[in-house]
């Protein structure tokens, strides 16, 4: 390194963006994602011992994809080489490949390289890594907020270990926040700032477990806020709304108004007034809600409350769940959205409900009834010779694929816990039961 880029290197380290200053350069120092990055775990002593192979991390934005590659810069006897797939090409990598081939020729020195966001490479790129992985030249760490298994060549998948980022807890984020305003070597401590208890509580909120939107918003916030006459900056809430452009809504994830909440969102869907229920989600959204609570609420909304009446509203809320665990926010409002509207809009029964209930007291009453005997598996051994599926009248053998028989318990013949409504798909089941019952065959 000459003095031009030593003097380019420190002068990027003090201007470079809060979020990028205040990066762990070792691995006990990373905030989060202990599911990987706990002591113990594979990738915590792969890292701690220098031995790691090719990996990808995948995770949405602001999560420590790059975080932790540093990490790994910081802690490997290994070269390290970084390159991002928006701005590289086949041309870089060759030039990589190159000088990794004469470093471990030259030292026996592997090299490491990290390629952030690459889902950008198209295949023909990706395959250029493959046999360089393949015998060791590079060890390859990729960086993706896309799905791989969608997105990157199943080869280099086959290759790599794939580690799953989660979105940083609410806890992870307000201790970065306190990192970042009162750490004077990499934070904003030699500013004098102070925060306030709940303008933090908003920024790790609204954050939605994205750390560099909330760091964005504190250094925004102590370079634009003036000092007090106590000589401090204080990041209030007010500070904190401005700084990220959102107003803090009334609204707390473990308190009273999160459960009134949810329940108004809820029984606007069950009572079909998509208005309201719009209402309910972009307020929750807005305030940072969970999408995969959200989409829960949704499915639980069409089980419940729309159930037999239009059966497809719980693949609707299904689909949608997925969907949004896939994709994430902002998008995601839209699906969810989507979703809300079909099943406030839909037809409502309740008659599912009832018949488990129903079904469940019956069951817990009486634990001693018994299998008709041609309802028992004839199958097992020695079970034909007890008498177990003698009788049983096999349905497809019969007109419509129906027949007449006992298939409750004893003394339960008559017992019904289905009561369909005259609603929607249940009206077809109304009049298909009718006819089962008017053509039975004996």
């Amino acid at each position: 390194m000459d003095l031009f880029e030593y003097m380019r290197t420190n002068t990027m380290e003090k201007e470079s963006p809060l979020a990028s200053r205040l990066r762990p350069t070792t691995i006990d120092e990373v905030v989060g994602q202990e599911h990987i990055l706990g002591e113990g775990k594979l990738l915590y002593r792969a890292i701690k011992a220098d031995k790691l192979g090719s990996v990808i991390f995948y995770g949405p934005p602001g999560t420590g994809k790059t975080t932790i590659a540093k990490v790994i810069a910081n802690t490997t006897s290994a070269e390290f080489k970084q390159l991002n797939a928006t701005v590289s090409g086949k041309k870089d990598m060759e030039e990589v490949v190159e000088t990794a081939k004469q470093t471990l020729g030259m030292y026996g020195k592997k090299t490491i390289l990290f390629i952030d966001e690459i889902h950008r490479f198209n295949k023909s790129q990706q395959d250029f890594l493959l046999p360089h992985v393949e015998d060791g030249t590079i060890v390859l760490i990729g960086a993706t907020t896309e799905n791989p298994y969608f997105e990157v060549n199943g080869a280099l998948i086959s290759r790599s270990i794939i580690f799953e980022l989660k979105p940083l807890s609410k806890e992870n984020v307000k201790t970065l926040i306190k990192r970042a305003v009162y750490d004077n070597e990499k934070g904003m401590g030699v500013y004098n700032a102070k925060i306030d208890d709940d303008a933090a509580e908003f920024l790790a909120d609204i954050s939605n477990g994205d750390a560099r939107k909330a760091l964005n918003a504190i250094e925004l916030g102590v370079l634009t806020t003036d000092k007090s006459e106590d000589g401090f900056i204080h990041i209030t809430l007010d500070v904190a709304q401005e700084c990220i452009q959102r107003r803090a809504v009334g609204y707390d994830k473990t308190g009273d108004n999160h459960y009134d909440t949810i329940s108004a969102f809820i029984k606007s869907m069950r009572g079909s007034d998509p208005d309201a229920a719009v209402y309910y989600l972009a307020k929750m959204l807005y305030a940072g809600e969970s999408v995969d609570f959200i989409a829960r609420r949704i499915m639980i909304c069409a089980a419940e409350d729309v159930g037999l009446a239009d059966p497809n509203a719980l693949n609707v809320a299904v689909s949608a769940a997925n969907a949004v665990h896939m994709i994430g926010m902002p998008e995601s409002q839209i699906i969810l959205s989507e979703a809300v509207i079909y099943v406030a809009t839909a037809p409502k029964s309740n008659s599912a409900v009832c018949a488990i209930g129903e079904a469940m007291d019956s069951v817990k009453n009486n634990t001693s009834v018994k299998v008709p005997a041609h309802l028992q598996d004839a199958h097992y051994g020695g079970a034909a010779k007890l008498g177990h599926g003698q009788g049983y009248k096999y349905a497809h053998d019969y007109p419509n694929h129906f027949v007449k028989q006992q298939y409750m318990p004893d003394g339960m013949e008559d017992v019904k816990f289905y009561h369909p409504d005259r609603i929607g798909h249940e009206e077809t089941i109304v009049d298909y039961m009718k006819f089962i019952r008017e053509n039975q065959e004996s």
